[in-house]
């Protein structure tokens, strides 16, 4: 018979699909917003700030993708992970 920290190791080695979907959100965000300014960098002002001020030099669509996606990564997903595998532990998944 398994000991409960033995249990407790492999469920956390195999999360649930729902777990690995919602944490991989976050870098997947950050990843199209990178891919976005990388394939459209005019949208980028900043490469070439003629004339602009703060504000729009700081808020760009590509580069609020990437902010976002850091905060569901930090902020949000562990959270939701969290309510998960609370629910999963129940056996109501």
């Amino acid at each position: 018979m398994d000991s409960q920290i033995a249990l407790e190791i492999r469920a956390r080695a195999r999360r649930s699909a729902r777990a690995w979907a919602v944490t991989s959100l976050g870098p997947l965000t950050m990843l199209a917003g990178v891919a976005w300014g990388v394939l459209q960098p005019y949208r980028l002002t900043f490469l070439h700030p003629r004339g602009q001020g703060f504000w729009w030099l700081a808020i760009e669509p590509p580069l609020l993708v990437v902010a976002v996606g850091v905060v569901f990564a930090l902020l949000v997903a562990p959270g939701l992970v969290e309510d998960l595998e609370a629910v999963e532990q129940e056996g109501g998944g």
